[in-house]
């Protein structure tokens, strides 16, 4: 049975307007990006810039075929991708439940939280040659790079969203005689949702930026290593268009995490 909604006049009009504002604002986004890439080519076509150093769009376009007739493309991208994912998944895990435990125990909080800080301000990079000889040079390297850099932030971001659990609420529910867990379960995670929401938002792009550190620093496959590839032999064209395919993903993905929202925020309501 279709939910009847009774709106008034005057919010039917804001619904309206509303509609317009998101449908302008999509229109404006696809126009910059087309003039962009408009102007890319032009420019590239009447070498108002250098091609080789710059590329242009349809020479990405000519690689990225030229990948996908080799057999190459999806190979190298579905690397990427699993590596990325299955870092970033062990990241948010792994992140939320520490931050859970942090919260739990006030005394491991004050112990642990300046560690934190440091291992955040730490680049990570610096640990490559560690993580090489810790891990291998296969993929496990790669995702332990991708956990590094994504753990740090999840722990951070989740303690701090359940730190910021309304305290007059916090006072209601210990003097009506609810316990820790109950607290937890009816209150600290729920109120925390947003940060959650932030927080996967934040590590999507940790993730890629992790995997791809780690395929610079060792990988025999993936976008990472067509980047560095690419510019070991000067086929700019090769890295442009790794670059873009990486673009495309990370928006994909961070579409995916948008969309959760929505729908959390729907239900939520």
């Amino acid at each position: 049975m279709k939910k009847q909604t009774n709106y008034s006049p005057a919010h039917l009009l804001y619904l309206k307007k509303y509609r317009r504002k998101n449908i302008l604002i999509n229109v404006c986004r696809i126009s910059i990006l087309l003039v962009l890439v408009g102007f890319w080519e032009l420019a590239a076509q009447l070498e108002w810039v250098n091609p080789f150093i710059t590329s242009s769009p349809s020479r990405i376009c000519k690689t990225i075929g030229e990948l996908y007739e080799n057999d190459t493309l999806f190979y190298h991208v579905g690397t990427t991708l699993e590596e990325t994912l299955l870092g970033f998944l062990i990241a948010v895990v792994s992140g939320y439940l520490i931050a859970l435990g942090l919260w739990w125990s006030e005394a491991a909080r004050k112990v642990i939280e300046p560690y934190l800080v440091v291992l955040n301000a730490l680049p990570k990079i610096a640990l490559g040659p560690l993580i090489i000889i810790w891990c291998g040079t296969g993929s496990e390297a790669i995702v332990f790079m991708t956990v590094l850099i994504g753990l740090i932030i999840a722990i951070m971001n989740m303690l701090n969203g359940f730190m910021a659990t309304d305290a007059n609420k916090l006072l209601l529910l210990k003097s009506m005689g609810a316990s820790k867990l109950q607290i937890l379960t009816k209150l600290v995670v729920p109120s925390s949702l947003p940060a959650f929401i932030s927080m996967l938002k934040i590590n999507v792009g940790m993730a890629w930026i992790g995997s791809i550190m780690g395929e610079y620093i060792v990988s025999k496959a993936g976008i990472g290593y067509l980047i560095v590839y690419g510019g070991q032999v000067f086929k700019l064209d090769l890295v442009m268009s790794a670059v873009v395919i990486l673009c495309v993903l990370a928006a994909i993905m961070y579409a995916i995490v948008a969309l959760i929202e929505k729908l959390v925020i729907k239900n939520d309501r």
